[in-house]
């Protein structure tokens, strides 16, 4: 079952929904694994130091995700003038290439054909999902696998194909079509991978 409709359901108001909600939102956080999550800010360090880029996709709200954590990993993590940045593009943000590929080869084919223009061998490829389940995300990341990337998802509910396709997986478990939770959690892990990143290389820098 839903577990925003049971609360709901309850009919005691917006505070107590909210209330619900935020401890659910906890909960959720409470059942990731850590040792996944750490592994993905592994992931963005290894690719900083081999020169490599860290690519972001989504669909809807989870295009949102992957254009922010773009913007905070690239900007957010940089040190200044003189230190090595973090290489991080999201497939997301540009509407003349994403309708062009749509209009003329298919939906399916919006990521696919940007990474065919972009990728390097040794590139990341994060897709940000929560069914798992977008086709435009699975042709993305069957492509870089088959060309020597490290395909890693953000998932929720079952994780659905992308489970099974990923290197690395880090899942929101809930029921089938709560999005608002995932997509939160989603957003959540940007900003713990950011702040750490953010205040681990001000200290290393710091210490030179």
């Amino acid at each position: 079952m839903n577990n925003l409709k049971t609360m709901y359901a309850k009919k005691a108001g917006f505070r107590q929904f909210a209330a619900e909600y935020f401890a659910y939102l906890g909960k959720l956080l409470s059942e990731l694994d850590l040792s996944a999550v750490e592994e993905l800010l592994r992931e963005f360090e290894r690719s900083r130091e081999s020169g490599n880029t860290v690519l972001i996709a989504g669909n809807g709200g989870s295009a949102a995700t992957a254009s922010h954590m773009a913007n905070d990993m690239a900007l957010g993590t940089w040190c200044g003038e003189g230190t090595k940045p973090f290489r991080v593009i999201s497939v997301t943000d540009n509407n003349a290439v994403m309708t062009a590929i749509g209009n003329d080869n298919g939906f399916e084919h919006v990521f696919l054909h940007q990474l065919k223009m972009i990728y390097r061998p040794g590139d990341r490829l994060i897709v940000i999902s929560a069914s798992g389940n977008s086709m435009n995300l699975v042709t993305a990341v069957e492509w870089v696998k088959k060309n020597g990337g490290k395909t890693i998802g953000l998932l929720g509910f079952d994780g659905g194909k992308l489970a099974k396709l990923c290197d690395l997986v880090i899942l929101v478990k809930t029921p089938k079509g709560e999005y608002a939770p995932v997509e939160d959690v989603h957003m959540i892990l940007d900003h713990l991978v950011l702040s750490y990143l953010q205040y681990h290389h001000a200290a290393v820098k710091a210490n030179y």
